[in-house]
């Protein structure tokens, strides 16, 4: 391909060293120290190198460059991703659309072969395995061997995707999580690639379909999550739009003080930036006190940009980047290529420099004090003092004594039922063990927002150590695990010794995946499980993830808390969380004495000790050595052949998707939606898991009766998650979770809604193919923050299937907003100040949605809510289609139609 260089900006490092594309040949305000953000200046640099090959503009460049703090100028920057990374939950349903794709291609006369990569992917099998078997020696190969007898099918796929597809590589089963394994082994922070003329330099970029690809951002390397479909665009050689950037900056000032972490600091700053209000902007931290902040806690805090509504949460490249490079065994010519690059191209941290935001935001690390977050959502951060009062407060039918808010009933004879508080007595195990509303039922060290930290991790087993040495040991009402992102984990905690005592409470090693934060937490010990349903206990789940969304967790758990890996090792101890850990204690030691926390907290110098005797670039270069050869059992896989993949009718895992049928001809025209009923009323804060559910099928549900019709027993259901490619199982399951409140239905939690106009009661599921047979347009009407949490493309795939033509909301999370787009869903937002409280829509309208012909970016379109007694309200609502390509994209009915189109050569695509 010829070289485009139409501002004369191709230039070397040095002799031997590659090209790069200088943001200074475009004037001293994209490089200088004081100038542009470093987000402006990643993604000007991705403009500038692309400029005049056919996607990217010369205007473009120029648009961007003219970035000044509160610009509204309204326009769409084209962005161009180095690579993609995926995990198996969406991954697999990428490679189906893949698949689909190369079908669809010969259905419109085209060659399926131009179905490819044309980005380098990695795709890292991490969500699908469960903690089946824990607290013992034998519990990871146990997970390990389940996890392949579920997923055989679903990892055959991915096997012949590795042949099928070029540049895309697998790192199989049981090796880490995603963002883990990207820190630590896959990003280059600077990557080198030839054109025609040599090689070129240019920052580490990229996309995930896994929201907590920001994790990443620590590195200095620009990447966050997008959904499936516009990863699979990304791989097909499609930019990426997006508006003018926002950025939010943050400067640090001080210390951490004694007792709080970098899990501590994390939640402060997703409360702070929360209650800012960030979402969709780029938030960006500066200033010279990042110098005291360890590259683990930088990853900590951008791994949680999804939680606080941020694209990205970028770090700059310094010296500290260079160290982390450094101790993860990364080769000695990349760092320094890293650092001559960033000095070049105005990307280096200088002392002193800050550069213009749009607003600025500051924190006293001083102010950080222990924390959780729950119990329903991350943001939602509580002192660890305060936790009891947190606890009661959203629960307070726990509250116990006759004189409390809802202590319990009065039975069909009369006389005082004891409430839920009551302890209730199970044998576990041959052991009797007593559990109760606000009991730990769960204790999980899991996930890479925390795992990838030596710093919690190496505490947390330190904490074991002294609690082993105390003659602490944990209950057996709570489920524990350790699950962490990375096999370099094991071998530190193993190196210190660590490993054993953290065993010896239970938090013996389940698996090297996401776990209990996806949703995989497994199955509670049966007699536990009966005593929560019967006497409809409020149990908790202690864990160091990322969400802690109502029914994520465990269906059984009601409250779920994020904290650090050393306070998930504590509560398992005290077995509760109505109590508060700074004052009372969580156990009490041989001796016959109470232990405090502070009793067990380990101090700074005794880790950062641990960590320097433990971890080294051996450590980690051992564990990446082979990391995509896989264990004897995926290399046995059998690898199916051929460009298409051979669909087997019979799968009740993988089948060809229908969105992707009858695309011959162009984009149709836009038309007005006229007598549709609401499926769905919702409130604020309804999230993916809310949505398309990750965990645990229902055998009583329509997903549940499915899988049963089709020969598959309740055992076997596996989760909505690994049934990703099988859109029978995932339509059936889309607004599954059991804890949907639909207003359709006041007092009833879960999948259910009414069909109208009769009024009868039923799954959602069963009332939209009702509508669908009735050819009855459908809408959804929501809140606040609809389609907060993980990057979901089944979301909105499932909410398209259901025959939801448009969704009406006070406000979006961006990546969801993006995947109803993506999928040919109008996203319409409610009018400032207005909403269906406020309007007093009940739902049971019939709707109309005027306006649609010749819609544009922004359109305020016109919808009618006509009641059955005749009534009518007319409202305005503004059509979030935030560009023109995102126009194109709803025309087509979706990104996907619109790429096949145009690589098919179908005119008017």
């Amino acid at each position: 391909m010829p070289v485009h260089d139409p501002f004369g900006a191709r230039t070397s490092l040095g002799p031997g060293l590659p090209d790069f594309y200088r943001l200074a040949a475009l004037g001293p305000s994209a490089a200088g120290p004081a100038g542009l953000p470093m987000t402006v200046r990643i993604l000007l640099e991705n403009a500038l190198r692309h400029a005049g090959g056919g996607v990217v503009r010369i205007e473009d460049v120029e648009i961007l460059l003219g970035w000044r703090p509160g610009s509204t100028v309204d326009v769409e920057i084209p962005f161009m991703p180095s690579r993609v990374i995926l995990q198996d939950f969406t991954g697999v349903p990428a490679v189906v659309d893949l698949a689909a794709m190369r079908d669809a291609m010969v259905d419109l006369g085209g060659d399926p072969a131009t179905v490819n990569p044309l980005v380098p992917a990695d795709l890292v099998i991490d969500h699908s395995v469960q903690v089946d078997a824990f607290g013992t020696p034998a519990a990871f190969a146990f997970n390990v061997e389940r996890e392949y007898e579920r997923n055989g099918e679903r990892y055959g796929l991915l096997r012949w995707a590795q042949t099928a597809f070029r540049d895309l590589r697998v790192v199989p089963p049981g090796t880490g999580i995603v963002h883990q394994v990207n820190l630590e082994f896959l990003a280059t922070v600077v990557t080198t690639r030839p054109d025609a003329v040599g090689p070129v330099a240019f920052p580490d970029t990229l996309v995930g379909t896994d929201s907590h690809t920001t994790m990443i951002n620590g590195l200095g390397v620009l990447g966050y999550g997008v959904g499936g479909i516009e990863a699979e665009a990304v791989l097909l050689g499609q930019p990426l739009y997006q508006p003018m950037p926002r950025v939010v900056g943050v400067r640090l000032h001080g210390e951490l003080p004694r007792g709080s972490t970098a899990t501590d600091l994390v939640l402060v700053v997703t409360e702070m930036l929360r209650s800012f209000g960030v979402v969709g902007a780029f938030v960006e931290f500066a200033g010279d006190g990042l110098a005291g902040l360890a590259l683990a806690d930088r990853a900590t805090i951008a791994n949680m940009s999804p939680e606080f509504g941020a694209t990205s949460t970028l770090f700059p490249i310094d010296d500290e980047t260079l160290a982390y490079l450094r101790l993860t065994g990364r080769p000695t010519k990349l760092v320094e290529l890293v650092e001559r690059y960033a000095r070049a191209q105005g990307l280096w941290r200088e002392p002193g420099a800050l550069p213009a935001f749009d607003d600025l935001l500051e924190l006293d690390l001083a102010s950080v004090e222990p924390s959780l977050a729950g119990p329903r959502r991350p943001q939602d951060r509580v002192a660890l003092a305060g936790l009891p009062a947190n606890f009661r407060a959203a629960y307070p039918q726990t509250v116990a004594g006759p004189d409390a808010d809802g202590p319990g009933r009065m039975d069909d004879e009369g006389g005082l039922v004891d409430g839920p508080s009551d302890t209730i007595a199970v044998e576990v195990d041959g052991r009797t063990a007593a559990i109760r509303s606000g009991s730990v039922a769960i204790a999980a060290i899991t996930s890479c927002t925390n795992t990838s930290n030596p710093t919690v991790m190496v505490g947390a087993g330190l904490l074991a150590r002294n609690a082993v040495a105390r003659g602490l040991t944990v209950g057996p009402t709570v489920k524990t695990s350790l699950a962490p992102g990375s096999k370099a984990v094991t071998g530190y905690l193993e190196a210190a010794g660590l490993m054993a005592p953290l065993a010896a409470l239970g938090f013996a090693l389940a698996g090297y995946g996401c776990t209990t934060c996806i949703g995989n937490s497994g199955p509670l010990d049966a007699p536990i499980a009966e005593a929560i349903e019967t006497h409809d206990l409020v149990v908790a789940a202690v864990l160091s993830g990322n969400r802690n969304f109502e029914g994520r967790i465990h269906p059984f758990v009601r409250a779920s808390y994020l904290a650090s890996p050393p306070l998930v090792v504590a509560f398992a101890l005290a077995g509760r969380v109505d109590i508060d850990l700074t004052t009372e204690p969580l156990g009490i030691g041989d001796d016959g004495r109470p232990v405090y926390l502070a009793d067990l907290w380990p101090g700074g110098e005794e880790i950062r000790r641990v960590i320097g005797s433990s971890i080294s670039p051996d450590l980690f270069r051992d564990t990446y050595a082979s990391v995509f050869e896989g264990d004897e059992r995926w290399r046995a896989l059998p690898v199916p052949a051929g460009d298409r993949f051979a669909w087997d009718p019979a799968s009740t895992y993988v089948a060809r998707p229908p969105f992707l049928e009858g695309l011959a001809g162009g984009a149709a025209e836009t038309g007005d939606i006229a007598g549709a009923r609401v499926l769905a009323l919702l409130g604020d804060s309804v999230t993916t898991d809310h949505i398309s559910p990750a965990g645990s099928i229902a055998a009583s549900s329509p997903a549940g009766r499915w899988l049963q019709e089709h020969g598959v027993p309740p055992l076997e259901f596996n989760s909505y998650g690994a049934r990703r490619g099988q859109h029978e199982v995932m339509i059936r399951g889309t607004f599954a979770n059991i804890r949907l409140r639909n207003r359709l239905v006041e007092g009833r939690e879960g999948p259910f809604t009414v069909h109208l106009p009769d009024g009868a009661e039923g799954f959602i599921y069963d009332a939209a193919e009702r509508y669908r047979t009735e050819g009855v347009p459908l809408l959804v009407i929501a809140g606040r923050e609809y389609g907060s949490g993980s990057s979901r493309d089944w979301a909105a795939k499932g909410t398209r299937l259901l025959g939801v033509r448009a969704v009406i909301a006070e406000s979006y999370e961006r990546i969801h907003r993006s995947n109803l787009v993506g999928m040919g869903v109008l996203p319409l937002q409610f009018l400032p100040g207005e909403s269906a409280a406020v309007l007093g829509l009940t739902g049971r309208e019939t709707y109309a949605v005027e306006g649609l012909a010749g819609v544009e970016p922004h359109s305020r379109l016109t919808v009618t809510a006509r009641a059955d007694d005749g009534g009518e309200r007319s409202f305005g609502a503004i059509a979030r289609l935030d560009g023109p390509i995102e126009v194109d994209y709803y025309r087509h009915g979706g990104i996907l139609p619109a790429v096949l189109r145009r690589l098919a050569g179908v005119a008017g695509a």
